[in-house]
């Protein structure tokens, strides 16, 4: 156990409920064209609520802004308003396009960072580079909408805006003093060879409830004298008083968080002052615009900089509960609180990185851990107040029919990590679950908060379902919480040496609900072949696999069959871990149990209509026509490695502890043969190293036949990770006629070219973090059991045999490569993009996109997605741990994989 001022706070936290977690990073980067916003009649949230609109309108269910901090509750917010001089408008929160306006959907158009970060926020950085020149909205706008699928997007530094340096580098640094006491410093650098000016806003509000909930008191903020400093009073009823101090005699303007009707609906306002007050205020000149009497419910400290070249100007406030006195100096050890903390997050740092790991990789590390931290949001949306507002009442006949309204049971009101607070600013089931397991590397108490949120009567449906994502809660993705469940227990006791029993208990009474929403609702004829539709693998399939079928008919998936079965084992593991501690959980392992074998048996039956495909080798999804034939839909994608994944080791104190268990499934397996035909060879005859059993989906020929494929650099090894779709479609692309009509699948390494899914994910080449990482799982697991006895050519044709830790750690390797600088000082994750790759005030700044081009490595996709891509971090922390301890041993590696938390115990 470390025992560093961090891990001070982490344990005052979970063990004395001490506050430390209650202020942080908890605002949206986007919260205007969310469906928690969305009041249209056809569901266009994008077009309902625009960017345009967002400085004018008064928000329902969160609020946003640049580099912004609240409370859990977002109920006070605070964060940074700029004006160059030159834009339209105060730059206030972050600008990107829509679907309909980009030639590969959303996208934010902005450059800022999320450098550094503690669990419990006492430390934070944020940096947002901010151009000099006006802002290039229209044409971003334009140029991008005249873009077609086949060529890139049209990014921020494509304009120009960026040459000769002509930008202010705006850092932000929060630091706590106590749990209610939050420092914020904000640096403004001129990177550019003329002196500028700037005006640097730092806001105040209050999130709108009383508008939208009548009954609330409207809370207020005003100014108040206070020596040489000018001073906010923050008055809430539920919130109670705060101070926002602001260090000099900036001038302060006041105005209200409410919609400005007269800009948007030429209707008119109930009070002169609105949301958008203080923009008229600076950018237009309109005195008026705020509040002579210095009161409102929004308020802003008004600095203007005029910086040098090469310059640097600092703001200093300070968020606290200390009441404006005589005695009181805000600013008196400012300085060296915000250096302690700085330290602090070092030490933390250090004491969370392995020894063997280089510079470059503690940097990358340190910045997934901080992407991750700073993605927390306050996620408020009350499904059945949203849909009453829409005029329609789930409960009574004949209602109207809204999105999401079999819901109406969701009560949302949690800060809940996200995987990108721009253009993924709500939760995602799956997402959600590899948060946690890349998170449990600086906060496991967080962690098994997070994943249990979603097991909660206001989250999980009645029927057991997760739910999916805010655009449609009903969508189904893959059931990986019971992995992330299981993983933190054993993480939990690496770090503490405690064994959480009743958070496996909360979990697992949960997950047999969802288990059983599973068989029940995506296994339709009772075959143990599961559906599911996308699966969160979006457009790598045929067809939409979430609408229906233009043959009719229907899929039996390979993915949806593993992930369930990789659940059964999930589920199994469990039960044997609570039964060891109470005997009642025995009959809920045999179970699981024979849920594998059934599953295992029926995906992988012989013959020409089954999923395994003897000719090629490999797994596909299976089309059943409504005439009953069957075809195999032979694209050779993630969905036939899935299959491997459903692997778990079982080891001998396991048996031991459960003989009743080992012995029933001993005698079924002898009364019925067939149920172990095509699975990896298990029982007392088929013993592996260290005596360990085996629980796989793939036997061993199989395996190798798929690994083959997996390490050949033809088709899905790539220099960078295993490609989401083999590389042989490249030249091969598969093609499946209907009516007439082709549908084709082709090796698309980096955007889609195909609208399907909104056209801005691509499972169809590019390399994917979570999938890789649950890859790596399953050889690590694989290897336990053979140790050196199963060997492979790594890559295929190389003739370089490898053990299967070898290729786990050699995948690895090519996943971090993804970040880390070649031997040319380049990162691949930046591609040709000189400006990332070689400006020493960039080329440390690191992006966690949401994919990666499949052969050169170069981020995709949405660009802050730390949220599953943070697992990065995770692995360097992973391989380091082992490669030290290897190191020490003197490279013997078994003993040391089977303490991670990342293989089965």
């Amino acid at each position: 156990m470390r025992n560093d001022a961090e891990d001070v706070r982490l344990l005052q936290a979970h063990e004395a409920n001490i506050p430390w977690r209650k202020w942080g990073p908890y605002l949206s980067e986007r919260q205007w064209g969310t469906v928690r916003e969305d009041y249209s009649k056809d569901g266009n949230a994008w077009d309902y609520f625009s960017h345009d609109q967002a400085r004018s309108r008064a928000y329902h269910w969160g609020e946003d802004g640049l580099a912004g901090f609240s409370d859990e509750k977002q109920l006070l917010c605070f964060s940074v308003a700029l004006w160059n001089g030159k834009d339209p408008i105060l730059k206030e929160r972050l600008f990107g396009l829509t679907n309909s306006e980009s030639n590969h959907g959303e996208d934010v158009k902005e450059y800022y960072f999320y450098l550094d970060s503690t669990p419990t926020h006492s430390y934070m950085k944020y940096l947002y580079k901010y151009p000099q020149a006006e802002y290039p909205y229209w044409d971003l706008i334009e140029t991008s909408k005249g873009r077609n699928r086949f060529e890139p997007e049209y990014e921020l530094l494509d304009t120009g805006i960026f040459n000769a340096d002509r930008y202010f580098d705006v850092f932000v640094e929060y630091a706590k003093q106590s749990p209610e006491d939050i420092l914020i410093r904000i640096t403004v650098c001129n990177r550019g060879p003329e002196a500028a000016s700037l005006q640097v806003l730092p806001t105040l509000w209050f999130r709108n409830t009383w508008t939208w909930w009548p009954d609330t008191p409207k809370p207020i903020l005003k100014a108040v004298p206070f020596k040489q400093s000018s001073a906010i009073a923050a008055s809430h009823a539920k919130l109670g008083e705060r101070w926002l101090y602001c260090e000099g005699d900036a001038p302060l303007l006041f105005t209200e968080n409410e919609t400005n009707n007269q800009r948007l609906f030429g209707t008119s306002n109930p009070s002169p002052w609105v949301k958008d007050g203080i923009n008229n205020y600076v950018v237009q000149g309109k005195k008026d615009a705020v509040n002579p009497g210095r009161t409102g419910t929004k308020a802003a400290a008004q600095y203007q900089l005029n910086v040098g070249p090469g310059q640097t100007a600092t703001i200093r406030l300070r968020l606290t509960d200390l009441a404006a006195s005589a005695t009181l100096d805000p600013f008196g050890s400012f300085d060296e609180t915000m250096q302690l903390r700085q330290r602090e997050a070092d030490e933390f740092y250090r004491s969370v990185t392995p020894s063997r790991v280089n510079a470059d990789e503690a940097l990358v590390l340190r910045q997934a851990m901080a992407g991750m931290l700073w993605s927390k949001q306050y996620f408020g949306f009350e499904v059945d107040k949203w849909l009453e507002e829409h005029g329609a009442d789930p409960l009574r006949p004949n209602s109207k029919q809204m999105r999401n309204s079999e819901w109406f049971h969701m009560i949302n009101e949690h800060v809940i990590s996200m995987p990108d607070k721009w253009e993924y600013p709500w939760y995602a089931a799956w997402d959600l679950a590899f948060h946690t397991v890349a998170l449990s590397t600086v906060d496991v108490d967080f962690a098994k908060q997070q994943l249990g949120i979603m097991l909660q009567e206001f989250f999980l449906h009645p029927s057991g379902q997760i739910p999916a994502y805010e655009w449609n809660f009903s969508d189904v993705n893959p059931p990986v919480h019971a992995w992330a469940a299981i993983f933190l227990y054993r993480q939990e006791q690496a770090l503490k040496g405690t064994s959480d029993v009743e958070f496996l208990k909360r979990c697992f009474a949960k997950l047999l609900l969802n288990f059983s929403w599973w068989v029940n609702r995506k296994d339709r004829f009772g075959k143990n072949l599961f559906e599911g539709g996308f699966l969160g693998l979006d457009n790598i399939g045929v067809f939409d696999r979430s609408a229906p079928l233009p043959t009719g008919g229907y899929l039996e998936q390979a993915d949806g069959t593993s992930w369930v079965c990789l659940f059964c084992q999930n589920m199994l593991e469990i039960a044997c871990e609570l039964a060891a501690h109470d005997t009642f959980f025995e009959d809920l392992a045999i179970k699981f149990a024979d849920h594998f074998l059934l599953i295992a048996h029926a995906m992988n039956g012989m013959g020409p209509d089954g999923m395994w495909d003897e000719e090629d080798g490999f797994y596909y999804d299976v089309l059943r026509l409504p005439d009953g034939t069957a075809t195999r839909l032979k694209v050779r994608s993630m969905v036939g490695l899935l299959p491997l994944f459903a692997t778990t080791v079982i080891e001998p104190s396991q048996r031991e502890l459960l003989p009743r268990v080992n012995q029933i499934l001993r005698e079924r397996l002898l009364r019925m043969p067939e149920l172990r035909e095509s699975i990896h060879p298990t029982g007392p005859q088929h013993l592996g190293c260290c005596e360990r059993g085996i629980a796989a989906l793939v036997n061993p020929d199989r395996l190798r036949r798929i690994l083959t494929r997996v390490l050949d650099e033809n088709e899905f090894f790539s220099p960078y990770g295993i490609r989401a779709l083999s590389r042989y479609h490249a030249e091969h692309p598969y093609t499946f006629n209907v009516n007439g009509q082709e549908y084709r699948v082709n090796y698309l390494p980096a955007e889609s070219d195909t609208g399907m899914f909104g056209g801005n994910s691509n499972w169809r080449g590019p390399i994917w973090m979570p999938v890789n990482a649950l890859l790596i799982r399953a050889l690590l697991s694989y290897y336990l059991y053979y140790d050196d006895n199963f060997k492979i050519e790594c890559p295929t044709g190389s003739g370089n045999l490898m053990n299967l830790f070898e290729v786990a750690r050699e995948i690895a390797n090519r996943l971090t490569r993804i970040f880390l600088r070649d031997k040319s000082g380049r990162r691949p994750v930046y591609g040709g993009t000189e400006k990332f790759q070689t400006d020493p005030h960039w080329k440390d700044y690191l992006l966690f996109y949401e994919y990666f081009h499949g052969d050169n490595g170069a981020g995709l996709g949405a660009s802050h997605q730390t949220g599953w891509t943070g697992l990065v971090g995770g692995l360097i922390d992973l391989f380091g741990r082992l490669d030290a301890a290897q190191f020490l041993a003197g490279g013997k590696v078994d003993a040391f994989v089977r303490e991670e938390p990342l293989v089965p115990k």
